[in-house]
């Protein structure tokens, strides 16, 4: 049965490739086992494009884009191994983030690839002025202090649309609402024009309408600024109006991808379909929510079998592989499914 890794394919190349993710593997060393939390992950990432990494909390969304970038406290954390070939404007030739120094990452984050985490009251310093945690990455990465900064700052809260700018970045996180935080945690993402944008859940908490705002905002910059987008999310819907591509993640592994038109009209892995099926906008008015029964698997047992057997009700759990581990296979042309045949039957 023919295997083919997706980070190498044609129709993920049709935007110039800026990143190239192959085999990423990353597993924690704790005194209860070893955990396996990211096996052998490959996507790439064009130039302007935005690829959409979604799945249960626990599936390996965050620590996937947290090892390109260094964040993975080691120990317990380690990259097992892989290679992830960044292709900055400067540097066509490529620098393998996952084999970088401490130094030469620190140059890259904040700098060329920039994320936006989970939770802005969380990631902002609530002791510190919005001025400051605005003017830090410029200090650090450009060199620029004083009212040069101060100008720059000002500058990227107009562009996210905070009103009264000048007067407001002088004011702590607790004074702004969520979508203002988010607002302002996309602004110190973007003050030093990155070419990669990781955004790790940037709806979560904020409601429907400010989702939206959110939303559209990256959008806008990303057309303003050239920028190429990984979005990390567990919301299909933030998905489907987003991302050119689609990983959909399970147990830390990859179980499907495809163009985000393709997934959603034509999904194959059990797993996919599950989570399309648990849309509340799909369900008829009064129908009972369908939910996935069961738990993500333990990742301290690396499974040599199909890991969603347990919970697949809409495949044929009898049909899974049990004693082989399943691997990303093309169906048709940039569609590429884990060739378990209980989750790929109908």
């Amino acid at each position: 049965m023919l295997v083919v890794d997706p980070a190498s394919q044609s129709v993920q190349n049709a935007f110039m490739p800026i990143l190239e993710v192959k085999n990423l593997t990353t597993r924690f060393h704790t005194r209860a086992g070893v955990v396996h939390a990211v096996e052998d992950i490959s996507f790439s990432l064009g130039a302007g494009q935005t690829v959409g990494i979604v799945g249960e909390s626990g599936s390996g969304k965050s620590v996937t884009c947290y090892s390109l970038l260094g964040l993975i406290p080691q120990p317990p954390g380690k990259i097992h191994g892989g290679s992830a070939i960044f292709r900055g404007i400067a540097d066509r030739k490529g620098v393998d983030l996952l084999a970088s120094s401490e130094k030469e990452l620190a140059g890259i984050r904040g700098k060329k690839i920039s994320m936006i985490f989970q939770d802005p009251m969380t990631s902002l310093n609530p002791y510190l002025k919005i001025s400051k945690q605005l003017t830090e990455p410029l200090e650090i990465h450009e060199n620029i202090s004083g009212p040069d900064a101060l100008k720059r700052a000002i500058m990227a809260l107009e562009e996210v649309g905070i009103p009264e700018a000048s007067k407001r970045i002088h004011a702590y996180p607790h004074e702004f609402s969520g979508g203002m935080r988010q607002r302002v945690m996309i602004a110190m993402a973007l003050i030093t024009r990155p070419e990669i944008l990781i955004a790790d859940e940037p709806t979560t908490a904020l409601d429907v309408t400010v989702q939206k705002q959110v939303l559209d905002l990256l959008k806008e910059r990303q057309k303003a600024l050239g920028l190429s987008i990984i979005l990390i999310t567990h919301d299909l819907a933030v998905v489907s109006e987003s991302c050119d591509l689609v990983n959909v993640m399970y147990a830390g592994r990859i179980v499907e991808h495809a163009q985000t038109s393709e997934l959603f009209s034509r999904p194959l892995h059990a797993y996919t379909r599950s989570l399309l099926k648990s849309i509340p906008a799909t369900h008829q008015s009064g129908e009972s929510l369908y939910t996935i029964p069961g738990v993500p698997p333990d990742l301290s047992q690396d499974p040599n079998h199909c890991s969603f057997t347990p919970r697949n009700t809409i495949g044929d759990p009898s049909l899974c592989m049990k004693d082989e581990r399943p691997e990303l296979e093309e169906i048709s042309k940039g569609h590429f499914v884990q060739n378990c045949p209980g989750c790929v039957a109908p």
